[in-house]
């Protein structure tokens, strides 16, 4: 049981380590800056990164995100993920920690 509860210490602290995390997937599309006779009627080059997630009340929220943020808001996506797994982690080994306590009693 004392191998249980050091891997959910292990858990825990890694579930600390990526504590900074977002949830939601980065969309680009072209921007058009809407000036009539422009060149990005015709033909657009500028991408727009926006982060779209669905908030408390499953309802789908977009947020811009600054090209130089890129690199922040992907590391964030991916910290998510790994706390999502380490969470379904925790609560196996919770599990297995309350079954051993049961048969204990």
């Amino acid at each position: 049981m004392q191998e249980l509860i050091a891997k959910r210490r292990r858990l825990l602290n890694e579930l600390m380590k990526c504590s900074n995390f977002v949830r939601g997937s980065i969309n680009s599309v072209c921007a058009k800056c809407n000036r009539s006779h422009c060149i990005c009627e015709v033909q657009t080059s500028k991408r727009v990164y926006r982060l779209t997630y669905k908030n408390s009340e499953q309802k789908t929220r977009i947020v811009y995100i600054p090209e130089a943020k890129m690199p922040k808001i992907r590391k964030m996506i991916a910290n998510y993920s790994k706390a999502r797994k380490i969470t379904e982690q925790i609560i196996e080994t919770n599990i297995q920690i309350f079954k051993k306590e049961n048969r204990k009693s």
